[in-house]
C-alpha cells in the first residue's frame, strides 16, 4: 500500500522521480492512445504557455494536472510488482496524455484469502486515482478439466475472460498488461522446450488487438524498484515460487543456471531473439496470406489445396500453408508431427486414406487436391477467380 504523504489527502501522489520510475512511466507513455482529444489539449496547453510568455508572465511553476478523460486504458492489475507499477505509471501518464486509466482485477480463487488481496489490490488502484477499479471473480476448471494446458491455461483463459468482458462492459479501447522482459525470456525458453517452432518462439506480442505489453523491455528488478521508490508494496504471489509450474522453473532454476554458465544478459538475449523472430513471422504470415487466395478452392464443409503447388515449394513454406489453412478454417493448432502427415499426402502419395486432425477434420487426397473438411467429403466446389 502506498505510504502516507504529509500532505493534503486529496492531492495526487508524487513520489521522487528515479531511474526505474521514469523507465516503467516512459514505457507507457509510449502505448497509451494518441487521440484528438490529447492532442487538442496539447495546443491548447502551448497556447497558453505561449501568452503567458507574450505578457511577461513566469511560466516556471509545475504544470496542472489534467482533469481526466478521454479514451478509456484499463491495466490488468494483481498488486504484484510488474501490475503495480504499470497501475502507477498509468495513472501518472494517462491523464497527461487525455486518457482516463482504469484497473481491473482479477481474483482466481485458486488460493485462500485471494478476496482479501483482490481487496487490497482495489483499495491501492484507487489511491493510486486510477477509476474505474473492477474486482471479478473468476472459476478456474480443476485439472483435468480444464484446457489442454493444464491450470495453468485455464487460469489463464479464465482471466483474459474477465478482461474481455471487463473491457466491453467499460468500453475501454486498450488493456496494459504487466508482462516484463523476464516473462518473455520465460515464455521463450518453454516454447523452446516444447519444440514448437517459430511461432513459439517469438513470444508475446507487444500489441495484440486491446492488449498492449508496456513492459516487454523492462527487468523484473525494475518494476521492483520503481514500486519502492513510489512507496508501494507490492504482494507477492506464492504461486511464483511454486515449482509446480513449468514457469517458476524456469525462472528460478533454468534462468539462473544458464546466466551463471553462459554470462549475464541471457533473459535480453532471448527476448532479442524473440523480436526478431516475431518480425519474421509477420511477414511470413503476410505472404502465406497472400499465396493461399491463389493456391486454395472452395470444397464442401471445407477448403482444398493445390497439390501442385505445395509440391513446388520448400518444405517450410509447406508446412506453414497447411497449418494456417486448418488454423484459420477450423480454428484448430495442429502439432508438427500432424502438419507432417498432412505434407505426407503431398511428398508420400501411395494411396493412404483420410487423416484425422483435432476438432473433427478431416484430411483427404482428392486428386490434384487435399481436401480439407469436417464431413469428409472430398467435393471441390466451383470456385470464382
Amino acid at each position: 500500500m502506498p505510504h502516507d504523504q504529509p500532505t493534503d489527502a486529496a492531492a495526487p501522489r508524487r513520489p521522487r522521480l528515479t531511474p526505474p520510475i521514469a523507465d516503467v512511466r516512459r514505457a507507457v507513455r509510449a502505448v497509451l492512445p494518441a487521440g484528438a482529444e490529447s492532442a487538442d489539449r496539447r495546443v491548447e496547453g502551448a497556447e497558453g504557455r505561449h501568452a503567458e510568455l507574450r505578457a511577461g508572465r513566469s511560466t516556471s511553476a509545475p504544470a496542472t494536472r489534467r482533469e481526466p478523460g478521454g479514451t478509456l486504458v484499463l491495466v490488468a492489475l494483481s498488486g504484484g510488482a510488474d501490475s503495480l507499477a504499470l497501475g502507477a505509471a498509468a495513472a501518472f501518464e494517462a491523464p497527461r496524455a487525455g486518457c482516463r486509466a482504469g484497473a481491473v482485477i482479477v481474483d482466481h480463487g485458486l488460493q485462500p484469502g485471494s478476496a482479501e488481496v483482490a481487496a487490497a489490490a482495489a483499495a491501492t488502484a484507487r489511491e493510486l486515482g486510477l477509476g474505474p477499479v473492477l474486482v471479478r471473480r473468476v472459476e478456474v476448471p480443476s485439472t483435468g478439466a480444464g484446457s489442454a494446458g493444464g491450470p495453468e491455461a485455464s487460469a489463464r483463459d479464465a482471466r483474459y475472460g474477465a478482461l474481455d468482458a471487463a473491457a466491453a462492459e467499460t468500453g475501454a479501447a486498450l488493456v496494459l498488461l504487466g508482462h516484463t522482459l523476464d516473462d518473455q525470456a520465460e515464455t521463450v525458453l518453454l516454447g523452446l522446450a516444447r519444440g514448437s517452432g517459430a511461432a513459439s518462439l517469438s513470444g508475446m506480442p507487444a500489441r495484440a488487438g486491446r492488449y498492449a505489453r508496456p513492459l516487454l523491455g523492462i527487468r523484473r528488478a525494475t518494476t521492483r524498484q520503481a514500486c519502492l521508490d513510489a512507496g508501494l508494496t507490492p504482494w507477492d504471489d506464492p504461486h511464483n515460487l511454486d515449482p509446480a509450474y513449468a514457469r517458476v522453473r524456469v525462472r528460478e532454476r533454468v534462468l539462473p543456471v544458464l546466466e551463471a554458465e553462459l554470462g549475464p544478459g541471457i533473459a535480453e538475449a532471448l527476448a532479442r531473439t524473440a523480436e526478431h523472430l516475431r518480425e519474421d513471422e509477420s511477414a511470413f504470415s503476410e505472404q502465406i496470406e497472400e499465396f493461399i487466395e491463389e493456391i486454395c478452392e472452395p470444397a464442401e464443409a471445407g477448403i482444398a489445396i493445390s497439390v501442385g503447388a505445395l509440391s513446388a515449394n520448400p518444405a517450410a513454406l509447406r508446412q506453414r500453408v497447411i497449418r494456417h489453412v486448418v488454423g484459420s478454417e477450423f480454428g484448430v493448432s495442429l502439432s508438427r508431427t500432424q502438419t507432417l502427415e498432412v505434407a505426407r499426402l503431398v511428398t508420400d502419395w501411395h494411396g493412404q486414406g483420410p487423416i484425422d486432425l483435432p476438432g473433427g477434420v478431416l484430411a483427404t487426397r482428392a486428386g490434384r487436391h487435399i481436401v480439407l473438411s469436417t464431413t469428409g467429403s472430398t467435393e471441390i466446389l466451383p470456385h470464382d477467380h
